[in-house]
């Protein structure tokens, strides 16, 4: 699939948005179709709830008259032009971190733009983690709401069916979560053309409702936005903040950009998710201004009656695939965090030989389950969970468009005016979107900031903490020219063999080296030490990622490797090896034949706490369930051994 691989400059932003020429259509049409199925399933699924909730019960000032639904639709259209086609679409996506998207992608752009500006870097690495943490509330709210919505739709069909929606709902969750140790490669082939047949269908529903009743077109213009704003502020006020759903979804517009590529994103979204959409809420509209008790589920209403059966399948199946599209971010989203020292260790599992980003990461899978069912048996319903969605979404979108605009000053140094613009009519309907949710904290938007605080907590905690565990490791490790000086003058006996340590630096003896010297006094005729240094770039290629440093040590039997990997590599020591060979050192790099040494070291309670303790005692817990290091490395347990000490932190 094409991928966006050159960096955005300025003159990239000032550039105005061209369609691909007609010669490369064809070939982008099938990354485009795929872009359908994993980056647009949850917006494409935002009408089966938005509306609704809007003109739901617990919106009584929100009455279906001719001016209010004028409004709202005019809100909804302008919201998905401006937040989704300007905002996303034609300017975030610019923004790309060596082809990858994503909050936590482009903070590390920043970190690796920004040497010279540490305060700027420190607060878009704030920012990048509170980002983050409100994805992980999106992760939990989206499979809930999203199926919860379509099973609804049996009510529509037969009130008498309303006990069946919370058991039915579980029963689709529970083998979505249960299938993903699996790996979606099978199934995601299927997606994109399912989800296109979706967008058909949205076409499908609001084409008749629009041409009985045209004069909903008049709701395009944006003055009926403005005039339901200006005449009834309070009823606009609250619509609002339940208009941001129909965005939901929109940062997968970046997030996904490496395994699409921008333009075949774009053109998804321009020749059929945006017009599909468009269509849908329309006639929304339009049957709501005919038949205003059409309000209770005005998606499932736009149906005639035999089709609204199939329908529900059809919606179910739409939102299983827009709920494995934000568990897989999730998934991706928190190798991205590890690799950037914001997690520890995760055990990651590759479900594809052939496709990188496709992982499974076990914990993270069912703690997300958890998470589910728990919000499915306190909200009951998607109209309950809709009060929580919609902060989750207006934060992740906020801070998203911040720290593009942070970028966009810094190192693409756009003109102000154009940033000012930027602010005013993106930054603008955010901010509104966000003050509009605030008022629904005590009626739900209390569940995506507690999950964010927890997520928030756990990354700050754990990167604050392996800074310490650092810090004090290195003065146990001591130099490691000190080292070879010692083991020089104090006739070690040597043995035949290979030995590999991997350890994060060049400049102080590891851990496991050291112990092996003190409890065994042999030391092996060949030692590699490898260090593993994560960079702020998704991908580094294969030929580039191993380099052999001669040390000076190179007749005591020792070298030195660096093994760079970017955060969504795969860090595999032994290949390493394999790839330092080529370099043609002076010792046989086998990693067949090499013997791996961990160091590892075991954190316990001091008496003068480092970290308050309560922080403490999770950072602990969070080293004690960190993935093996062998399992991580990729090593080979028979010929792995694991030496360490004692920390106190």
């Amino acid at each position: 699939m094409p991928t966006a691989t050159v960096t955005a400059t300025a003159s990239t932003l000032r550039a105005g948005f061209h369609l691909p020429q007609p010669r490369r259509l064809p070939a982008l049409a099938v990354p485009a179709v795929s872009a359908l199925g994993v980056v647009f399933g949850d917006i494409g699924t935002s009408p089966l709830y938005a509306l609704q909730t809007v003109f739901s019960a617990a919106h009584n000032a929100v009455e279906p008259s001719r001016e209010v639904v004028y409004g709202v639709v005019s809100m909804v259209f302008w919201s998905i032009t401006i937040v989704v086609s300007y905002a996303y679409a034609l300017l975030i996506l610019r923004a790309d971190n060596h082809g990858e998207g994503g909050i936590l992608a482009l903070v590390a752009l920043l970190r690796s733009k920004l040497t010279a500006r540490p305060r700027v870097v420190f607060a878009s690495l704030v920012m990048g983690i509170l980002g983050a943490s409100l994805f992980y509330g999106d992760s939990v709210i989206t499979p809930a709401i999203s199926v919860m919505s379509a099973v609804e739709g049996l009510t529509v069909v037969n009130p008498g069916f309303e006990p069946l929606v919370l058991p039915l709902s579980l029963m689709i969750l529970t083998v979505l979560f249960a299938i993903q140790r699996f790996g979606t490669g099978t199934v995601g082939r299927f997606f994109g053309p399912v989800m296109a047949g979706w967008f058909i269908t949205l076409i499908a529903l609001g084409l008749p409702h629009i041409a009985a009743n045209p004069e909903i077109l008049g709701a395009l213009s944006p003055h009926h936005a403005l005039a339901f704003a200006i005449s009834r502020p309070g009823s606009a006020f609250i619509a609002m903040g339940a208009v941001v759903l129909t965005v939901t979804g929109v940062e997968a517009l970046y997030a996904d950009m490496g395994h699409f590529g921008r333009t075949p994103i774009r053109l998804a979204w321009f020749a059929l998710a945006f017009p599909a959409l468009t269509i849908a809420y329309l006639g929304m509209g339009a049957m709501i201004l005919r038949d205003p008790t059409t309000i209770d589920n005005p998606f499932f209403r736009m149906a005639p009656d035999w089709a609204r059966i199939p329908l529900v399948v059809f919606a179910a199946l739409a939102t299983v695939i827009a709920s494995q599209a934000v568990i897989s971010g999730a998934f991706s989203m928190s190798r991205q965090a590890s690799r950037l020292g914001l997690l520890p260790r995760l055990n990651v599992v590759h479900t594809s030989p052939a496709e990188g980003g496709q992982i499974y990461i076990g914990a993270i899978n069912w703690i997300l389950y958890v998470g589910v069912v728990l919000i499915i048996a306190v909200f009951q319903s998607s109209q309950a969970l809709a009060n929580a969605y919609g902060l989750a979404v207006t934060g992740t979108l906020l801070l998203g468009i911040t720290v593009f605009l942070v970028l966009a000053h810094f190192v693409w140094r756009v003109e102000p005016w154009k940033i000012a613009v930027a602010v005013v009519l993106i930054v603008g309907v955010e901010v509104t979107f966000l003050v509009a949710n605030l008022a629904k904290i005590l009626h739900g938007g209390w569940l995506p900031l507690l999950i964010a605080s927890i997520a928030a907590t756990i990354m700050w905690t754990w990167r604050q903490g392996q800074q310490l565990v650092d810090a004090k490791r290195r003065q146990i490790e001591g130099p490691l020219a000190g080292f070879i000086k010692m083991i020089r003058t104090s006739n070690v006996r040597r043995v035949p063999g290979l030995a590999v340590f991997p350890h994060p630096n060049a400049d102080t003896t590891p851990l496991a080296l050291r112990q092996t010297i003190d409890f065994y006094a042999v030391l092996h005729e060949h030692i590699a030490i490898v260090s593993i240094v994560n960079q702020d770039v998704p991908h580094i290629p294969h030929v580039e990622r191993a380099r052999v440093h001669d040390l000076g040590y190179r007749d005591d039997g020792i070298i030195h490797i660096t093994y760079r990997v970017g955060f969504n590599d795969s860090q595999l020591v032994p290949a390493a090896l394999e790839w330092a060979n080529q370099e043609g050192p002076e010792m046989d790099l086998d990693p067949d034949k090499a013997h791996y040494f961990l160091s590892s070291l075991r954190l316990t309670p001091g008496d003068v706490p480092s970290l308050p303790p309560w922080r403490r005692r999770i950072f602990l817990w969070l080293s004690a369930n960190a993935a093996n290091l062998t399992t991580a490395f990729h090593l080979p347990p028979a010929r792995t051994a694991v030496v360490g000490a004692n920390l106190q932190i």
